[in-house]
Order: structure tokens, then sequence, then C-alpha cells
């Protein structure tokens, strides 16, 4: 094992079954280079890992954890579709948490999913923007639209 893999495993990091499509939707599309993924959530065999709102229902602890299954779900995909030894990396990640309106914490969730990627691609870094939502689909507490590169 070598690579994106070797790195996720030392860090004891796994890459779960790529999650099926919740709807009518392919879960990546390339296209000029990039890789475009359909918003991923923090599922385990279809069902969310948590339900609820980040600082409502569920604490920073319990966002951030979704995160980072949902940037594993992310890697699965590609992994399943590209193999992540053709990816050069993350070049954009969106996180949207679901969270109240008086929520300030975006960076703590969101960085759940960074370094997931940043562990798998080293030494190569994305950008990003987290927002606030105000429900998510299947009640998940975040969902990414994750950007990659292929080599």
């Amino acid at each position: 094992m070598t690579g994106p893999l070797k790195r996720l495993h030392d860090a004891g990091l796994f890459l779960p079954e790529a999650p099926a499509p919740l709807g009518s939707y392919v879960p990546v599309i390339h296209a000029h280079g990039l890789l475009y993924l359909s918003g991923m959530l923090p599922l385990r065999q279809g069902t969310p890992i948590a339900t609820g709102r980040v600082g409502e229902e569920l604490d920073l602890v319990a966002g951030h954890s979704a995160a980072v299954v949902a940037a594993l779900n992310a890697l699965a995909v590609i992994h399943e579709g590209f193999g992540l030894e053709a990816v050069a990396g993350v070049v954009r990640l969106t996180v949207h948490i679901a969270c109240p309106p008086a929520f300030r914490r975006h960076a703590v969730i969101a960085d759940g999913a960074s370094q997931v990627f940043d562990i798998a691609f080293a030494p190569a870094r994305h950008s990003r923007l987290a927002l606030g939502a105000v429900a998510l689909p299947a009640g998940a507490p975040v969902e990414l639209e994750v950007v990659a590169a292929l080599r």
C-alpha cells in the first residue's frame, strides 16, 4: 500500500464502501481534468451517522466527526471511480453545516474534512468555504461539495 491509502491507514483512517446516491444523480463527474463530486453526506451503509443541527442537537465533536465521515465517503467515491493515486488533490472544498443562525464555529466542523484531505493528498492543500444551512438532506449535520484535480 502506497500514497493516499497508506497515509490514511497510517493515520488510522479507512475508506468505507462508496455510498450510493440518495436520488437521481451520479456521485462524480469528470470534466476537463477535474472531478466534481455530488454532495457527500456522513453516511454509513446508507444511514447518517448523526442527524440534527450542530450547536443544537449536536456538539462540535459530533459535527467534526460527521465531516470526517463525509470526507472519507468522498474519497471512497473517488477511489471507486478513478483510484486515489490518479488524484493530485482536492482543489476546492465547500462544507455546508446544519446549524442555528447564531452558530459561529464553522471552521471547527470544516476542519474535520480538511484534515482528511490534507492527510490523503499531502503536501497538497485546498481552498475552502464553510457555511451554515437550515437543513441538509437526510437530516445530516454536514454535506461536502468537493472538486478534485486529476494528475
